[in-house]
Order: C-alpha cells, then sequence, then structure tokens
C-alpha cells in the first residue's frame, strides 16, 4: 500500500479493472476476476440484470461486500439512454460510482463526445462519480475534467480489437493535463499492452475482451495482474534517457591491456 490507487475518496490495492461480460458463466467470471487480483469490476446494465440476487447471480459469484461495482452505460448511443441507465443503477444497488459510456451509432463502437459531455455534466449534477470512456483526445479529456468526472479513460483502440495503445504520445498527454486518475479502456490485447499504459504515467487499466476471448483466461488475468504491477513500478522508477549512441555498461578505467 506504499502507492495506492485513489479513486473517488477510495484507497484500492489493484490498479487493474475488469469487466465482467463474455465469459462462459458465472464460475469462470468468478475465477478470472480472482485470478486478476481486481477489486472493482464493471457491469454493463443493458445486458445483465443487477436485480437478481442469490445463487445463480452475478452478485452470488461476485460479492458486492468485497468488489466496487462500476456499472456502466455500454450499449448506449444518447446521452438520454445513459442517464437513465445509470440513474437505474443508483435504484437498484445504491451504486453512485459509475462509467459513463456513449457510443457513436455505427459499428465501430466509438465514443460520441458530444453525447457523452452531455451525459456527464446531468450525471455529476445529479450526485454522480462518473468515470468516463472518451477518445484519446485531450481537449475533450479537459472539458470532462472541467465537468466534474472523477476520472477520464481514453481508449487504447477501439472496444475488443486487441490492437493495444494507437496513440501512446496522445495519451501521454492526457495523463500530463489531468488531475484525475487516467485509465486505459478498450483496445488492450496482451499483458505488454497493460505495461505500456502504466508506464505512460496512467493511473489504471481497465479490459475485459483481453481476458474472456484469451485462449486461457486465468492465465492471461494472472498476466495482466502482474504486467500493471510491472508498468507502474517502471513508471514509478523512471526509465534511463534514450540515446542514439551506444554506451558501454562495464567502466573503462582498469581494464586488462595487452
Amino acid at each position: 500500500m506504499s502507492d495506492p490507487f485513489i479513486l473517488a475518496g477510495k484507497t484500492y490495492r489493484s490498479r487493474l479493472l475488469v469487466g465482467t461480460g463474455r465469459y462462459k458463466d458465472f464460475a469462470q467470471t468468478k475465477a478470472v476476476v480472482e485470478a486478476s487480483g481486481a477489486e472493482i469490476v464493471t457491469v454493463a446494465l443493458r445486458r445483465m440484470d443487477l436485480s437478481k440476487k442469490g445463487e445463480g447471480s452475478l452478485q452470488d459469484a461476485l460479492n458486492p461486500q468485497k468488489y466496487t461495482y462500476l456499472p456502466n452505460s455500454a450499449g448506449c448511443h444518447t446521452a438520454a439512454e445513459a442517464v437513465r441507465t445509470l440513474r437505474l443503477a443508483r435504484e437498484l444497488g445504491r451504486w453512485d460510482l459509475v462509467k459513463l459510456e456513449v457510443i457513436q451509432q455505427n459499428n465501430k463502437l466509438l465514443p460520441d463526445i458530444q453525447q457523452t459531455l452531455e451525459a456527464a455534466k446531468l450525471l455529476v449534477k445529479d450526485g454522480f462519480k462518473v468515470m468516463v470512456y472518451t477518445t484519446d483526445d485531450a481537449i475533450a479529456a479537459k472539458k470532462l475534467e472541467d465537468i466534474g468526472c472523477v476520472a477520464i479513460m481514453p481508449l487504447a483502440s477501439p472496444i475488443g480489437s486487441g490492437l493495444g495503445i494507437q496513440n501512446p504520445d496522445a495519451i501521454a498527454k492526457i495523463v500530463q493535463q489531468s488531475r484525475v486518475p487516467v485509465l486505459v479502456d478498450a483496445g488492450i490485447g496482451t499483458a505488454s499492452d497493460a505495461c505500456i499504459a502504466m508506464e505512460l504515467g496512467c493511473s489504471a487499466v481497465l479490459l475485459n475482451s483481453a481476458l474472456a476471448d484469451a485462449k486461457e483466461p486465468m492465465l492471461m488475468a494472472q498476466a495482466m495482474k502482474h504486467a500493471v504491477i510491472a508498468g507502474r513500478t517502471a513508471f514509478l522508477a523512471g526509465r534511463m534517457p534514450m540515446c542514439e549512441a551506444a554506451s558501454a555498461s562495464s567502466p573503462n578505467l582498469g581494464k586488462i591491456t595487452a
């Protein structure tokens, strides 16, 4: 806990957040989440019934007393849809920490920034703690932070693509200007992608498909856990300067001569 992750006033040990969709059953969901070490799990309200409790439910597999549930508005295409969906989350479980996601009405699953801004204003005014999925545009990120979002979540690449971080300079710029946590969300495909995100200075990483669609989801969950730790540690350590000229690591003084 010497380097805690603080989100909306709460402290976490893990900097890896994971989704709960796409698994074959709740037993696999539980096993993968446990292997990842994640303490925050996202739930798409339009795809999962959070009102269901008891045996055979998500809340049975992942105890809300142990995990922080992060309801999201995945699948929403307008500000009105997103706000209505997330208000339902508060009614169902008194969850006020939410992930806002408003997608363009096409098949690329990219954020609709105008609708996202409108929804963010309404949700923040309504008392929600809003983590917001957005593009890697620094101007949009600044506007969302100024509205009052508690975390900015730029995409690495399109949702489910597994292409990794396509524009690291843009992510780094958002990190540098932000006073709230920045989490890479969407497009992470393997452990090295998560590590790079953390080396750029991101506070955490959120992923789902990278685990659920891996050949061995539990092994990938373990890999992501360690990648996030390694990337964060490397960021804190500070990498060596980069230079084009070679520089021997061994000293020249005292070398054996013929």
